[in-house]
Formats: C-alpha cells, sequence, structure tokens
C-alpha cells in the first residue's frame, strides 16, 4: 500500500493517469478549433448590430477546470484511496495476540479489542493465521492458530476476568508453545512478577511487540472502621501528578432500591501511589452499604464489597432500675458496654424510643414488667426479626412474669423465688458450667474454669425446656434458654447482666457467647483457624467489569480458600456467607500497591489508539458524477441551448443535486411536552394494552406480539377492539392511560427508581391491573427459587401488593367470559395468584359461588409465560410452537381463553360475581 501521510492508496498505480490531466487540458481548449480571422470589407456595414444567440469561440477555463476534476476524481477514486491506513506488519509466520485480560483491563475493554480486530485485519491482509487467548482464561492445550477472519469472529465472546494470571498456569501455558510465530502482547500496564518467564518464553519463538497504555490505573482498598468513622484508601498507577477521584458509597434505600448514599473525593498526592479519606455516616446509613466504588470507573478493582468488619448492629441497652450514679461495677449494664461498645452501635433510651429506632437487638436487664404499648410493641418488633436478649435479676425473680402461664417475651415459665448456691444458709458449692451441646450457637467455646453461677432464675420443667435449653450448668440445670417468635427470637440468660450472681460477665467467654449470638460482629474477618472446616455459600459476584451479579444458586466454598484469599476462577470476587457472618472477597487487599509495567529496552512498546480506516473510493466517485452532471449543465447553458423552460428545468435539477450532495441539516428537536402529548393521545383514543420495557430487546418483542395477538383475538371474539399494544417506559411515561399491564420479569434488571415505584402503588390503587410473568412454569412454586422469581421479590418489596392467594375454583376469572379452571400460557401450571379473598367472603346456603368484593386484583402473577402463548407476527401467524400437536393447540385456545377473561375482568370489574348469573352460569354448567 502507497501511503501519503494520513491518505493510503490501496491501486496506487492508477495515480499514473494524473499525468494525463495536461494533455486533456491541451485537448480541450483546442476543440472546437479557434476560426481563422480574416477581415471583409462588408464587415462594417454590420457594426454595432447584435445577434441574439451567441456561441463561445473556445471552452471557457472554468468549465475545463470542472471536467478536470472529475477525471481527476475518477482516477483517485479507482486508485482505492483510503484514510488512515493501518501500516501492514512485516511477517509470514503465525500470529499469537497475548491480552493479559485483567479487571485492569476491564476500563478500556473496547479500545483493546479494537487493536485486536486492526491486528487480526492486518493479519487477513498478509494470509497469516492467527491466534488470540486471555492470560486469565489460558486453553489448555495452547494456543491453536487458524485463519485471521475465523479469530476475528470469537472477539466479542473475548471477555476479562475480575483476577490476575496464575503463575502456575503462565508456566504450563510456556510450555505448551511450539513452533515459530510472532506475538502481539496487550499489557494491562501493571507489574506483576509473573510477566518475565513468559516474556522469555515467547522471545524464543519469534518477535515480540507489547502494546500499553499510559492510563492511569486505581484500586480501592477495602474499607475498614477506625474510631467510629471509616476508613477508604486506594492505590494508583502511575504516581504522576496529583490525582482526585470520587468515591462513592453505595447501598439500598428504605425502599429497597440501590442508591448513592454518600459521595467522597479521595486525593493522590504528586508522586504518590496511595491516596486515603475518611468517611463519616451515621450508623443507620453506614449499615446500609453493600460497597464502595469509584465514579465511573468500569473496573472490578475500582470497586470495594463491605462485609461484617463494616457493617455495626445497633444494640439497644435497658436497665430494669436504672443505672446507679458513680457505681459503675455494680451496673447492670457496664459490663454489656464493655463487651459491646468496640463492635456494635449502642442505644440509650426508654422502650418506647428504642422501638421507633427499630435497632437489632434489644437487650433487658432485669426488666420485670412491661406495660400493654411496651408489650405489644416488643412483641411486634420481635416478630417482624428482632433479636430479645433478657437477664435475670432479683427484679425478675420478684415478680410473677412467666409463673403461671408462658410469657410471650420468655422462652420458658420460670419457678418463684430463684435460687442460690454457696451461701451461709445453702447446702452447695457455686456451680460451673456444663459443656455446651451440639446444636447450640455456643458448640465449641471452650469454658474457663472460673466462671461459676451462684444465684439464677430457675425454668419449669416443660416438655419444651430442653430444646429450648442451649446452655446449662453441670448439674443440668438451664442457663439459657431461647425461642423463635416470627421471623425474631427471644433468648434470657438466667443470670445477671453484671457480676452480682456470676461470675460470666467477668470472663472473655461473656463476648464469646455474645457474639455467637449475633449482638455483637467481629471487627476483623475469622482467621484461618476459625475458617477450616467451613462451608460458606456466595450470594454475589463480582464481574470484571465492577457489576455485582446474584450468586446464591452457586456452590459453596471452602472455609480454607477463604483463608487464602487468593482471587481466582475458584474463588472469584464477591461476597460469601455463612449462617451468620458474611465476608467480602475483593480484587485488592489492605496492602495492595500497584506498579507500573517495565519492559525491557528490546521490546518495542506501542499505544492502544486505533485511527479507524476510512474508504475514500465512493465519495470521489460521487463528487466525480455530479461534478459531470454539472458540466452537462454548464456546457448546454455556454452553448446557448438552455433558455426558456429548459433554464427552469436545468436550474431544478442542478439544485436538487446540490441538496441530495449537501449534508443534511440536524432536525430540530421535538418539544418534551409534545412528545408526551403525543403518547398520551395514542394511548388513549382507544382501548390499548400496553407492556412493560424491560431492556431486553428480544423480551420486549415478544411481549409486543403476544399482545398484539390477544388485540386480535379481543376484536374478534368481544366488542372490545384493542388499538396496537403500546411500550410503556416505568420511569417517563404515565401509567394511567392502560388500563392492563404485562411486565415479563427479567433476571438482573435494574429495579425502578422511587418516582416510578410512586407511580406503579398509585396504578394500582386506583383500579390497574398488571400481570407479572416470570415465565419460569412456576418450577419453585410461584418462581422462588429461579432467578426470574427472585427478580420479582425484589420488585415486589417496595410494591403496595395486598395478600395474595392462588386463583379459587369460584374466583370471577374463572368465568368473566369462557368458562375456564386452567391458566396456561406456553407452560402450564395451575398456580396463578391473584388479590386473596376477604376474610368475611362465605359461601351462602344454596350459591355456587362466593360473594366477593366489588373491587379488581391488582396483581396477577404466574409462570406461564403468556406473551409466546399470545404471540403473532405481522400476517397473524403463531410465533412460538405451544405443546405437541393438536393437544398444543388446544392449549394455546385455553391460553387466549385467559387472557379474554384478563381484559374482560379489568374492563368489567366482578360483574360476573354478581347472583343475578348464578342461572345462566349453572346452565352452562350443565347442573
Amino acid at each position: 500500500m502507497f501511503t501519503l501521510g494520513p491518505l493510503g492508496f490501496t491501486a496506487p498505480w492508477l495515480l499514473l493517469g494524473l499525468i494525463a490531466l495536461p494533455v486533456l487540458w491541451i485537448l480541450l481548449r483546442a476543440v472546437p478549433p479557434a476560426p481563422i480571422r480574416r477581415r471583409f470589407p462588408g464587415v462594417v456595414l454590420l457594426l454595432g448590430l447584435t445577434d441574439a444567440d451567441s456561441q463561445s469561440d473556445r471552452t471557457p477555463w472554468w468549465l475545463l477546470l470542472l471536467r478536470l476534476a472529475a477525471i481527476a476524481a475518477v482516477i483517485i477514486g479507482f486508485a482505492g484511496p483510503i484514510l488512515n491506513p493501518q501500516d501492514t506488519r512485516a511477517g509470514t509466520d503465525p500470529l499469537l495476540i497475548v491480552a493479559d485480560g485483567t479487571w485492569a483491563d476491564a476500563s478500556d475493554w473496547q479500545a483493546r479489542t479494537d487493536r485486536i480486530g486492526a491486528l487480526l485485519d492486518n493479519a487477513a491482509r498478509s494470509g497469516r493465521t492467527a491466534a488470540v487467548v486471555t492470560l486469565t482464561d489460558l486453553p489448555v492445550d495452547g494456543p491453536t492458530f487458524q485463519s485471521a477472519e475465523i479469530a476475528a469472529r470469537g472477539l466479542p465472546n473475548l471477555g476479562p476476568a475480575p483476577w490476575e494470571p496464575d503463575t502456575v498456569a503462565l508456566t504450563t501455558f510456556a510450555d505448551t508453545l511450539t513452533g515459530t510465530f510472532d506475538t502481539f502482547w496487550l499489557s494491562d500496564g501493571l507489574a506483576r512478577d509473573s510477566r518475565a518467564p513468559l516474556l522469555e518464553a515467547l522471545e524464543r519463538h519469534g518477535r515480540v511487540t507489547v502494546f500499553q497504555t499510559p492510563r492511569s490505573t486505581v484500586a480501592l482498598r477495602p474499607a475498614q472502621f477506625v474510631d467510629g468513622n471509616i476508613m477508604l484508601s486506594a492505590t494508583r498507577t502511575p504516581t504522576g501528578p496529583a490525582l482526585t477521584v470520587p468515591v462513592q458509597a453505595i447501598g439500598l434505600d428504605p425502599a429497597g432500591a440501590e442508591r448513592v448514599l454518600a459521595s467522597v473525593d479521595m486525593a493522590f498526592e504528586a508522586g504518590e501511589g496511595i491516596g486515603d479519606v475518611t468517611l463519616s455516616l451515621p450508623p443507620e446509613l453506614r449499615n446500609r452499604v453493600t460497597r464502595f466504588a469509584v465514579a465511573a470507573t468500569r473496573s472490578a478493582g475500582a470497586v470495594t464489597l463491605t462485609d461484617d468488619a463494616l457493617r455495626r448492629r445497633e444494640v439497644a441497652l435497658i436497665a430494669g432500675g436504672g443505672e446507679a450514679e458513680g457505681l459503675d461495677l455494680l451496673s447492670p449494664l457496664y459490663y454489656l458496654r464493655e463487651a459491646l461498645s468496640p463492635t456494635a452501635d449502642l442505644i440509650d433510651g426508654t422502650l418506647d424510643d428504642v422501638l421507633l429506632a427499630n435497632p437489632d437487638v434489644i437487650v433487658l436487664a432485669d426488666v420485670a414488667n412491661l406495660s400493654p404499648t411496651e408489650e405489644d410493641g416488643l412483641v411486634q418488633w420481635v416478630e417482624a426479626g428482632g433479636l430479645l436478649l433478657r437477664f435475670a435479676g432479683p427484679r425478675l425473680a420478684a415478680s410473677d412474669v412467666g409463673r403461671t402461664t408462658e410469657d410471650p417475651l420468655l422462652p420458658v415459665r420460670l419457678r418463684a423465688g430463684g435460687r442460690s448456691v454457696g451461701g451461709a444458709m445453702s447446702w452447695g458449692e457455686p456451680k460451673a458450667l456444663a459443656a455446651f451441646p451440639e446444636g447450640s450457637p455456643f458448640f465449641g467455646l471452650a469454658i474457663p474454669a472460673d466462671v461459676t453461677v451462684a444465684s439464677q432464675v430457675v425454668a419449669q420443667p416443660d416438655p419444651t425446656l430442653a430444646d429450648r435449653s442451649i446452655a446449662q450448668l453441670a448439674d443440668g440445670t438451664p442457663l439459657v434458654t431461647r425461642k423463635t417468635m416470627g421471623e425474631g427470637q427471644v433468648v434470657l440468660v438466667h443470670v445477671t447482666a453484671n457480676a452480682e450472681w456470676s461470675t460470666l460477665p467477668l470472663s472473655g467467654l461473656f463476648v464469646q457467647m455474645l457474639e455467637r449470638l449475633a449482638i455483637s460482629t467481629r471487627p476483623t474477618a475469622p482467621d484461618a483457624e476459625a475458617l477450616e472446616g467451613t462451608v460458606w455459600l456466595p450470594q454475589a459476584r463480582l464481574d470484571a467489569f465492577g457489576r455485582l451479579d446474584d450468586a446464591t444458586s452457586e456452590a459453596g466454598i471452602a472455609g480454607e480458600m477463604l483463608a487464602l484469599g487468593v482471587v481466582g476462577p475458584d474463588l472469584p470476587p464477591g461476597l460469601y456467607a455463612s449462617e451468620d457472618a458474611r465476608i467480602a472477597v475483593n480484587v485488592a487487599g489492605p496492602d495492595t500497591v500497584l506498579a507500573t509495567a517495565q519492559w525491557p529496552a528490546r521490546v518495542p512498546v506501542e499505544g492502544l489508539d486505533v485511527a479507524r480506516e476510512t474508504p475514500l473510493k465512493g465519495a470521489l466517485l460521487a463528487a466525480a458524477l455530479a461534478l459531470l452532471m454539472i458540466d452537462v449543465i454548464a456546457s448546454l447553458a455556454v452553448g446557448g441551448r438552455l433558455r426558456g423552460p429548459r433554464a427552469d428545468v436545468a436550474a431544478a435539477l442542478t439544485l436538487g443535486l446540490l441538496l441530495g450532495l449537501a449534508p443534511h441539516a440536524t432536525r430540530a428537536q421535538t418539544p418534551p411536552n409534545a412528545a408526551a402529548d403525543d403518547f398520551a393521545i395514542a394511548a388513549t383514543s382507544n382501548v390499548v394494552l400496553g407492556y412493560i420495557l424491560t431492556g431486553d430487546p428480544q423480551t420486549d418483542e415478544i411481549s409486543e406480539a403476544g399482545l398484539r395477538g390477544l388485540s386480535d383475538t379481543l376484536t374478534r371474539r368481544t366488542s372490545i377492539e384493542p388499538a396496537a399494544p403500546m411500550a410503556v417506559n416505568l420511569e417517563t411515561d404515565e401509567l394511567a392511560f392502560f388500563p392492563f399491564l404485562y411486565w415479563p420479569v427479567v433476571p438482573n434488571a435494574p429495579l425502578p427508581s422511587r418516582e416510578a415505584y410512586a407511580k406503579l402503588n398509585r396504578y394500582l390503587r386506583t383500579g390497574g391491573m398488571i400481570l407479572f410473568d416470570t415465565r419460569d412454569a412456576d418450577t419453585a412454586h410461584f418462581g422462588s427459587a429461579s432467578p426470574e422469581g427472585r427478580q420479582l421479590q425484589a420488585i415486589a418489596r417496595t410494591l403496595d401488593i395486598p395478600p395474595l392467594e392462588p386463583i379459587p375454583e369460584d374466583h370471577v376469572l374463572t368465568r368473566t367470559f369462557y368458562l375456564l379452571q386452567d391458566f396456561p400460557g406456553r407452560t402450564d401450571s395451575r398456580d396463578v395468584w391473584v388479590e386473596a379473598a376477604p376474610p368475611d367472603a362465605e359461601l351462602a346456603d344454596g350459591m355456587p359461588f362466593r360473594n366477593l368484593n366489588d373491587g379488581v386484583t391488582p396483581v396477577v402473577i404466574g409462570g406461564n409465560d403468556w406473551a409466546r402463548a399470545w404471540a403473532v407476527d405481522a400476517r397473524g401467524n403463531s410465533m412460538f410452537p405451544v405443546g405437541r400437536g393438536q393437544a398444543g393447540e388446544v392449549q394455546r385456545e385455553y391460553a387466549y381463553r385467559f387472557g379474554v377473561n384478563l381484559i374482560m375482568h379489568v374492563l368489567t370489574g366482578n360483574y360476573k360475581s354478581d347472583q343475578v348469573h348464578v342461572p345462566n352460569l349453572l346452565e352452562r354448567l350443565g347442573q
């Protein structure tokens, strides 16, 4: 390829035709030939006369120039001009393209794939075979060289991984290399020890060229909780001028939607590779943070997940008789404060006040009697998931609480008077603790020999006492009892929270028992010894681009692997949980330091920027055609042949040609209110069925086709004639225009914003209906264990949805238009959920149907994939198969009937539940 600056030519020999332009100039000047000038005496008589028709004796210079320009454009166009041609890299050996493929590549992965694509195009022009590998996902048998065109087809499947290359895997890969080939290495710019051996191995097989960008790479270290504040630090490369990066704290708001809860700027000083910043957040906000991320950076290294090391539980402490001033060691809360203050946020106040704060744990130290209001509030709080920890004491021992009947806020019944051992009038010595039984949350804790109990409140023998005892004295007397209540639990320690009745609060065992009850959280991650023999279930996985994906369906990870903390294919970065703890595995650790990769002087290093090639052949030939058309019109004008109507036609043609070649002007933007008005008019001019846009083009197309088929069926079979279905954007469109919305649930789709949730709740309260379709055939009972089911649960968490029940046999949906008992779609599951009937809806004597409420169920939930069963193409043909043979077509028919019943129900309400229809219905049912 011949190049001139940024311009290249694929057929440069055609440029020799430009040499003929001077010859053409001479020929065009000579044709037509100039007339011979001769003087004739009679011409004097013609002087002063004018001729209406005139003709030039030679071609004007500007017309000659126009023709030469057209011919030059043709010659240059056929020469194959290309703007920004890529240099053809010399060589005939196979080409190996190696990309690091780490999290550091993710932020500019598109630029890297563009560079790989350009290298493969170059190899294709040279007829070289090629192979593409990433060091984080190496082929077991070494690289496979194939044609560059075939290798380029795999680029869309190429992606980075959220970890660094494994040294052992690189050594194995180097041993599989054979033959001679050239290597292009796309580096992520980070220094690592495993590079030098691989580079030497590649150089033994041919030339190596490195592509590396000088951009800055930032990695966030795990957040730490220090002195009541969150300490954030990060490392960067290269250590150049001063740099400031915005760091966001991301978590769930009270509505359950993910939000940026706080933002802070982290500064790197000039020449420094480490930056840090302190973030102060209130406990309630801090506990909602799920991760910190560098804003606008798509990389797993720019994200750090949070776990129990950052989240501190809120614990409310309430003493029965208050706290005596100046007598700290005798205070019922002193030892609790000492044990909990390093790892939990403590709340003081009255019981009514702390219930409003909704803490994680409430501790009642020798609190006996509660008012009815306090008791009701505490019961509701425990049933909603709270942990109530009670300690005994003189007040509880002297009261009548839990004596005759089991108190709802005590796990067991208590004996009157309590028990005292080791006193002057007693007949025994203080009792030691028995080993914690298997199944107890304290199982495995070592019991110090100096821990004894002198006094306690004693539990009444009951059939449930053994199951509720989780710690005992040496003589078998229960020391700690527990029961579950709703989603929460109540725990009673049968001794005081101070050292008055027991030496337990003076020991380290006291703190360990509180930790096992999940009252406090460990300030640091469990050590290797604590993790040995445990299994941790992944909750979320972090990909190379910093996206958090659900991982609850994946297999567990051994605690020993978590203890090693080596991020890789067997331990991807993410969040791992056990019964009562969470551990975050991040790309960067607390001591991670980034450094810039340095390459030997013998290795050429280039940048990643790729200037795209732009062929100019078509533009030049089009320009030549336009110039020739202008030349024709100009020649006719110069020859005097364009007069009258012909001139107008020529002018119109010229103007049209110029307008067609001129760049199109940008269209004026439509005012936003005009678009909203058009949407409102289209949605309200007729009955229109709407479907929620999910962001997945294929799912949205199926939803549109499904509602189109249902609309056609309604038009043919009923008096309803819906218009074409419309797509509905929850964030921008008004929902009140649509009586019915179809919402296919797509896993990992972003949740609606707070404003969208407000519109949805308003829509549901004012008579609208949403059909939620998980499309999972309800294989896990309403989708509870499928990705779609979990996504539906996340969506519905903030929606104002009434209590639901499977469609009963006498629900109005079973007879709105057709008599139905099954509601199939592409799949056939009977479990379709609607608003539950009122508790007082009873079957009257002699009536086959209950008199249900007059409203319309705001939601219908199922997983039968109705849209695919309804879907038709533009010609009205079914788009997807349903079942097999004739049975499948019968199932499709019932799917249409269910859709008709659904739309008739939302438009007419419970009209068919009126008892006036009973005789006709009974006749149709044959009863």
